[in-house]
């Protein structure tokens, strides 16, 4: 895992406010709720007192603390036991009666956890072109791959009309040009390219490329673990691959439109759209869970071509990140 990261953990409709919810992520037991004003608290699953999951107890006190089902230790969203009721409530607990505790944030309709050291010095941010008038349905798929292979897979254009063949790579468009990327910040980038027939010439380098020859379809990446293509001004899809543990990941898929001026309708027509997202996604992980090792690296047994530039410069970020070397 990059650490010092805001990972995309789950979406905000799946912790309504008045349940506790028990979640893997990043291989680690987790326990969130919401307090009374719709904060949301991220603490170690695993009760320090006998090891029992907090997150099949209850929410107390408007949120302000939840109770392990099986001694009744009361923890508030610091992962502090306050209470543990047969020492009697008024006792002082000992300070090493704690679990961990993680920074939450919520934007963009996803709950976002702080993985790292200390606290964090910025906020998460989404993307930018994604406003309000853009409506968005979502679906989401448990993967048995590491979350590193499935975000390589929405960075692989050379697959597409293999994979994809019946559905969005129709044409049998074989040759690659390109693709370019370009990198925005230290943490995001952009790549363009254009695929065509085979026609007897090679692909060409990124370098050959001008803008002007690219598909005007583009896709974008952000670290630690979320995705864009931007299909056209009045589509979207973003993806978001929530680390499980090192051989799991749950992507959560939406499909943004702005067809009409009403939301409903733009919403009812997102839905008709969900079933040949899905597709699409099935026909992705085919394939990729059957890629060995499950989790990718930067340097591995694998000879990369000339398309694969997005992979080999998220593997090259990713190792950076990882190794706290920032360039």
């Amino acid at each position: 895992m990059i650490k010092n990261q805001w990972y995309i953990i789950l979406s905000s409709e799946e912790l309504p406010k008045g349940k506790l919810i028990g979640i893997t992520r990043f291989g680690e037991k987790l326990a969130l709720w919401r307090d009374e004003k719709n904060n949301i608290s991220c603490i170690s699953d695993i009760c320090c007192h006998r090891g029992a999951s907090i997150s099949h107890g209850k929410i107390l006190a408007n949120g302000e603390r939840v109770m392990c089902p099986f001694h009744g230790f009361e923890y508030d969203s610091n992962g502090k036991v306050q209470v543990i009721p047969a020492n009697g409530r008024t006792t002082p607990v000992p300070e090493n009666f704690k679990v961990n505790s993680y920074y939450t944030y919520e934007l963009a309709n996803f709950i976002w956890v702080w993985y790292g050291d200390g606290k964090p010095d910025h906020n998460p941010s989404f993307f930018e072109d994604i406003d309000n008038e853009l409506t968005f349905v979502e679906f989401n798929e448990l993967w048995n791959v590491h979350y590193s292979r499935a975000i390589e897979n929405q960075l692989d254009p050379v697959h597409v009309p293999f994979v994809h063949y019946n559905t969005i790579g129709k044409g049998n468009r074989t040759i690659m040009d390109g693709p370019i990327l370009k990198w925005e910040n230290n943490t995001m980038f952009y790549y363009y390219m254009r695929s065509r027939v085979e026609d007897g010439t090679p692909a060409k380098k990124p370098h050959e490329l001008s803008q002007e020859d690219v598909s005007k379809v583009y896709l974008e990446f952000k670290f630690p673990n979320y995705w864009e293509n931007h299909i056209a001004e009045k589509i979207r899809v973003v993806a978001a691959f929530v680390p499980i543990d090192e051989e799991h990941t749950k992507i959560y898929l939406r499909f943004y439109n702005k067809f009409t001026k009403s939301r409903l309708l733009n919403k009812i027509i997102g839905k008709f759209a969900i079933p040949f997202n899905k597709k699409v996604l099935n026909q992705d992980k085919e394939v990729v869970e059957t890629q060995i090792p499950k989790k990718s690296e930067l340097k591995m047994k694998e000879n990369l071509i000339t398309g694969d530039l997005p992979i080999l410069e998220y593997r090259k970020k990713r190792d950076e990140l990882k190794n706290g070397v920032i360039k």
